[in-house]
C-alpha cells in the first residue's frame, strides 16, 4: 500500500509516519516547502492553492489527510483545500481517504470546529471512499493551554469543563489500523482513557510541575460553555487509548516538583 500523508510535519504527522513505516506501509509525506535529508519521498503540495496536489496523489492507493490550519487561512486550507485534495484523489483513482477530525466538531460552537465539520462533509460527498476519525484533544494541547493561562499568574479556566486527553501515538496507531481495514464510509470517534474535569487536570498539572499557582475559576458563558461542561469534547466510544494525563505529565516533567 502506498499512502500520501498530508500534514506530515506536524506532531501527529511525525507519529503517523513512524507508525506507518513500522507497519511496512510505503509513505509519501507532503510539505508546502521542499524538504531534504530524509529517507522518505517528501513531495511539495499546497492545499491553499492546489499546487502540486495532482502530482502528489498520482500512484497512491490511499490518502491520510492530517493537514489543517487552526489559525488563519482555515477556510482556505481546511475546507477549500480538502475539496481540492478530494477532487485530485478522485481523478487519480485513490481508493481510500482517511481524515483526522476532532470530537465535538458537530456540537461545540468554535469557528475552527465549524471548518473541520465542513471538511468532513466535503469528504463524505466526494468520489473517494472515505473514513473519518474524530479524536479527542492531545495532552500536549492541554499542557500548552495551562502553561499559557498561568503565564501571568493564576491558572484561569472553567473548572467544570470536561476533557479526555488522548496520546497522539495511539491516534496514529488507530489511523494506521483504519487504513488497513479499508473505507468505513462513516465517522469513528477515539478518545483517551479518562474523562477529567478542568480542575482535576489543573491539580495534577500543578503537582507535576511543583507549581503553587492557584486556579482562578471563570465560567465560560453561553452555548459554548454549556457544551464544554456537558461533555462536548469527550466521547464514550470504545476502544479507548491507554495512556493517561498522568503518564504525559510524568514523561514531560519527570515527577512532582521537577519544574
Amino acid at each position: 500500500m502506498r499512502v500520501l500523508v498530508t500534514g506530515a510535519g506536524g506532531h501527529l504527522g511525525r507519529a503517523v509516519l513512524e507508525r506507518l513505516r513500522d507497519d511496512g506501509i510505503s509513505v509519501r509525506p507532503t510539505s508546502r516547502r521542499p524538504r531534504g535529508g530524509s529517507d522518505v519521498e517528501w513531495v511539495v503540495a499546497d492545499l491553499a492553492t492546489g499546487d502540486g496536489l495532482a502530482e502528489a496523489v498520482t500512484g497512491m492507493d490511499a490518502v491520510l489527510h492530517l493537514a489543517s490550519s487552526p489559525r488563519g487561512r482555515t477556510h482556505q486550507v481546511d475546507v477549500l483545500g480538502t475539496r481540492r485534495l478530494v477532487v485530485a484523489a478522485g481523478a487519480a483513482g485513490v481508493r481510500h481517504l482517511v481524515y483526522i477530525s476532532i470530537v465535538g466538531v458537530d456540537r461545540v460552537p468554535i469557528p475552527y470546529y465549524r471548518h473541520k465539520f465542513a471538511a468532513e462533509q466535503v469528504i463524505a460527498a466526494g468520489p473517494v471512499p472515505w473514513s473519518v476519525l474524530r479524536a479527542t484533544q492531545f495532552p500536549q494541547f492541554l499542557d500548552d493551554l495551562l502553561a499559557a493561562s498561568a503565564r501571568m499568574g493564576p491558572v484561569i479556566g472553567d473548572r467544570a469543563v470536561l476533557a479526555q486527553p488522548v496520546d497522539p501515538g495511539e491516534v496514529a496507531a488507530r489511523l494506521a489500523a483504519r487504513l488497513v481495514a479499508g473505507p468505513l464510509g462513516g465517522i469513528e470517534e477515539y478518545g483517551g482513557p479518562q474523562v477529567l474535569r478542568f480542575d482535576e487536570a489543573v491539580r495534577a498539572w500543578r503537582e507535576a510541575r511543583g507549581s503553587h499557582r492557584p486556579l482562578l475559576p471563570v465560567r465560560i458563558p453561553g452555548r459554548l460553555g454549556r457544551e464544554l461542561r456537558a461533555g462536548g469534547l469527550v466521547t464514550e466510544a470504545l476502544p479507548r487509548g491507554v495512556r493517561t494525563w498522568a503518564d504525559h505529565l510524568a514523561d514531560t516533567y519527570g515527577g512532582p516538583g521537577r519544574k
